[in-house]
C-alpha cells in the first residue's frame, strides 16, 4: 500500500467517533505501530485534527470533512457495478482493492448521493470463477507486471496434455472464462490459454524482454488489424 493511501485509510478508520489505538491501526493496515506513530505525526503537521498520543489512542475531531467528490448518479452506478464485477470475477487482492476503493468514495461523496451506493438493481453473481482460476489470475497479474516467465501444464480442448513456458502478456475475460495471451517458447508464436485448463503453474525467476513483434500490442495488431 502506498503511504498516501495508508494515510487516507487512517483518516477513514478514525471517523467513527471513538478512540483507536496505534496497535489497532497497525493491525488493520498491516504495518508496525512505529509506522503508525510517524503517520500520526505527519497527519497532525498537515492540519488533520487528530487528538491523542502513543500508548493511549487517537481520535479524529468532529467537524473534519474530506472534500466531496462530484459524481452523477450514473457515474456512481458504473463505479458500483465495476467494483462488484472485480469482487466477483477476479482474485482476492483485486477484490479487496475494489472494496477499499468504494469505501474511499463513500467517505467523500456528498450525503445525498450515498444511498446510490446501496442500490442493488444490477447484481453480479460470484460463481463464474473457481478458486484455482483466481489463484492463477493473481500469479499471472504479478508475472505480467514484473515480466517474469511462467511455466505450467496445460490441458488442451481435445484432452491432450503439454508443458509450456511462456512470456505472459495480457489477461482477457470473456464473460465466462479468463484467458491468458502469451508468447509461447514451445511454439515460438503467440498463444492464448484458458486459465481453467492450467495446472501446476509456477512463476519463474527468469525475466523476458519486450521484443518487437512479441508484445501485447503486436498481438492486438494481428487480431484487430492496424486500423
Amino acid at each position: 500500500m502506498r503511504r498516501a493511501d495508508r494515510l487516507f485509510q487512517i483518516v477513514q478508520l478514525l471517523r467513527h467517533d471513538r478512540v483507536v489505538t496505534a496497535c489497532d491501526l497497525a493491525e488493520a493496515l498491516e504495518v508496525s505501530a512505529r509506522t503508525i506513530y510517524r503517520d500520526m505525526q505527519d497527519l497532525g503537521l498537515s492540519g488533520v485534527p487528530i487528538t491523542g498520543e502513543a500508548g493511549v489512542g487517537y481520535r479524529l475531531l468532529k467537524g473534519f470533512h474530506m472534500p466531496p467528490l462530484m459524481f452523477s448518479e450514473e457515474e456512481l452506478a458504473a463505479l458500483l457495478l465495476g467494483a462488484r464485477m472485480v469482487r466477483a470475477w477476479t482474485d482476492k487482492s483485486l477484490a479487496r482493492a475494489a472494496h477499499q476503493a468504494m469505501r474511499k468514495i463513500e467517505a467523500v461523496i456528498p450525503e445525498h448521493l450515498k444511498p446510490e451506493l446501496a442500490r442493488e438493481e444490477m447484481l453480479v453473481p460470484d460463481f463464474s470463477s473457481s478458486r484455482e482460476v483466481a489463484e492463477h489470475l493473481a500469479l499471472l497479474r504479478g508475472a505480467i507486471k514484473q515480466q517474469q516467465k511462467v511455466s505450467y501444464d496445460y490441458i488442451r480442448e481435445d484432452g491432450q496434455h503439454s508443458s509450456r513456458t511462456v512470456h505472459p502478456l495480457g489477461l482477457f475475460y470473456w464473460g465466462k472464462v479468463w484467458t491468458l495471451v502469451a508468447w509461447c517458447e514451445l511454439r515460438d508464436v503467440f498463444r492464448h490459454f484458458r486459465l481453467d485448463r492450467i495446472q501446476r503453474m509456477a512463476v519463474l525467476s527468469g525475466r523476458f524482454e519486450s521484443v518487437p513483434g512479441r508484445t501485447l500490442q503486436d498481438f492486438l495488431s494481428t487480431v484487430c488489424g492496424d486500423g
